[in-house]
């Protein structure tokens, strides 16, 4: 499942953010509280958001990350007070995505991070995937949603058809009618490109970006992509997770069931 990071958070503002996170989320919220464990965090986990106790140390470590990884969204969360304008001006020029106030936002804490994570984005870049796939069927939409936002999870067919209480067949079936592409083919759409996304990071290289998505290696990622959007590992970032659609649904949306 896709992390939201609590950074240097205090408990009140930790238990708060995960007890308003809106239901079936699809975020696991994890708990950093140095360097060292976030920079684990960003290399072993698909990393959502950061939301960090601002102002003080929190910050600015945060900055020495954020050439690395421009791409992740930094929410602060403090208890900031009427006169703390400049930590404010701070927080506006590092591009923080969202201010939270601890003591005031603490009931609707997740519902609001959640509206900055990067899987906002990613819906975002891929906003015309139904349209272009011809998932028209509630069933098909639902199918896509569910798994682009969960990208580092490697689903099976079999899987999904026992969770929607259909038969592997059925569900394969189901889901390719109308002209839509093959499910497994989109599975794997899902992950090449979060994997566009992701490299778009300089702080990714196509190694990080293997094992955060649950590939074997870094050639079966690049094979993957190959298949899904015509090129290796190496260029999904030039083409982004809307280059990646693009070239998907010229002509690479069929495989064996």
């Amino acid at each position: 499942m896709p992390v939201l990071v609590l950074y240097r958070t205090g408990a009140e503002a930790s238990q708060a953010l995960r007890r308003s996170l809106p239901p079936g989320h699809p975020w696991r919220v994890a708990r950093c509280r140095s360097r060292t464990q976030l920079e684990r965090a960003l290399g072993q986990s698909l990393v959502d958001g950061i939301i960090f106790a601002a102002p003080g140390p929190a910050l600015d470590e945060l900055l020495v990350c954020r050439s690395r990884y421009p791409r992740i969204p930094l929410v602060a969360f403090a208890p900031f007070r009427p006169d703390d304008g400049e930590l404010l001006l701070a927080c506006a020029e590092a591009q923080v995505s969202g201010v939270l106030v601890e003591g005031v936002d603490n009931a609707v804490a997740g519902e609001l991070a959640s509206r900055w994570a990067a899987t906002v984005e990613r819906r975002r870049a891929l906003g015309d995937a139904c349209r272009m796939l011809r998932l028209s069927d509630p069933l098909q939409r639902e199918l896509w949603f569910y798994l682009l936002d969960r990208p580092d999870h490697p689903m099976r067919t079999a899987w999904l058809a026992a969770r929607w209480g259909l038969s592997r067949e059925h569900l394969s079936r189901q889901f390719g009618a109308g002209g839509a592409p093959n499910l497994k083919r989109v599975i794997d759409l899902t992950r090449i490109a979060t994997a566009a996304w992701l490299l778009g990071n300089p702080g990714y290289d196509a190694a990080r970006v293997a094992r955060i998505l649950r590939f074997a290696t870094a050639s079966h990622l690049s094979a993957t992509a190959r298949r899904i959007a015509g090129v290796p590992a190496g260029a999904l970032a030039a083409l982004g997770p809307r280059g990646v659609l693009a070239a998907f649904a010229r002509g690479r949306t069929r495989s064996r069931l």
